[in-house]
């Protein structure tokens, strides 16, 4: 047997020294901390979480937009808007105005198929109302969700491929650059079949595609951003290696399938990183979203 010098016993005890990696954080815990209060809350229809809130950087702008999805597994029952007010504050004092989207939710009045959708899509096109007063630039404005906001974020940029007989089908969607999708669960068929059961399992799924009341038909031709690829914008991927509850493995697949339909789709697996940490300010992986986000919005127009 070799002798073990005592520099080569000194660095073993250092590194059994070496604390481990800290857990990922709940979204309890981000949500024990103080947070700031957005510049306005803005309502665009008549129920009452039919509304979003607007964070404004200082300045005359115009400023450019991210819009905001939170997530939740879809659920009532679970935090809103509260979720995206860290990395909304975040943004605005990087001079980039938040537009963060509440919407109703399965387990509330006019929530699942087809109300989270429509109030997804009627929140972000109401942009178009306030922009002039609140100096916005609508020719620079980008989407980003976590979770199940990240699906709903892809969905929205994917809104123009929507079947025409679609009831989730109007207007002219607001124009975006692209969209960045935290943790999100970007294919609910694939999520359906071999996602954990964090969010509900099969029913979840089954309740946000409206299942129950659409037999025969193909639940996610309108509502899974798969099946309306090309999206045509630009997409950013993002997991946490360490997310158990929606795994790397869904963004990594999802981005496949981007590219192979053509569109220009970026994939992020960040390492030491769970599910909340895309969403907390503080964390290393918010600095890297926040580069792409503003990646995205680009230079201002002369």
């Amino acid at each position: 047997m070799r002798r073990v010098t005592l520099a080569a016993l000194a660095c073993l005890l250092l590194a059994g020294a070496v604390p481990a990696a800290a857990e990922p954080i709940t979204f309890r815990q981000l949500l024990e901390r103080p947070r700031a209060e957005a510049s306005h809350r803005i309502a665009y229809g008549a129920e009452p979480l039919q509304f979003a809130d607007l964070w404004l950087p200082e300045g005359a702008g115009p400023h450019p937009v991210v819009v905001m999805v939170h997530g939740g597994c879809w659920q009532a029952r679970l935090p809103g808007v509260e979720l995206m007010a860290y990395i909304a504050e975040d943004l605005r004092r990087a001079g980039v105005a938040a537009w963060n989207v509440e919407y109703r939710r399965l387990g509330g009045a006019g929530g699942g198929y087809p109300g989270t959708f429509q109030d997804v899509a009627r929140g972000i096109d109401h942009l178009r109302a306030v922009a002039a007063q609140h100096r916005l630039d609508l020719s620079r404005v980008a989407l980003t969700g976590h979770s199940a906001g990240g699906h709903l974020a892809l969905w929205a940029a994917a809104r123009h491929r929507l079947p025409a007989a679609s009831p989730l089908r109007s207007g002219e969607p607001l124009p975006v650059r692209g969209v960045v999708t935290l943790a999100g669960i970007n294919d609910l068929k694939s999520y359906r079949a071999d996602g954990p059961q964090a969010c509900g399992g099969p029913a979840t799924i089954d309740g946000i595609t409206g299942a129950a009341a659409r037999a025969g038909a193909d639940v996610y031709a309108d509502t899974s951003p798969p099946a309306m690829l090309p999206l045509g914008v630009r997409q950013v991927v993002v997991s946490g290696v360490l997310d158990h509850i929606v795994p790397a493995r869904f963004g990594r697949d999802y981005g496949a399938a981007a590219r192979a339909a053509g569109d220009p789709a970026a994939v992020i697996d960040i390492e030491g990183t769970g599910h909340f940490e895309l969403i907390d300010p503080t964390s290393a992986a918010w600095t890297r979203i926040r580069a792409e986000l503003l990646g995205l919005l680009g230079p201002a127009r002369p």
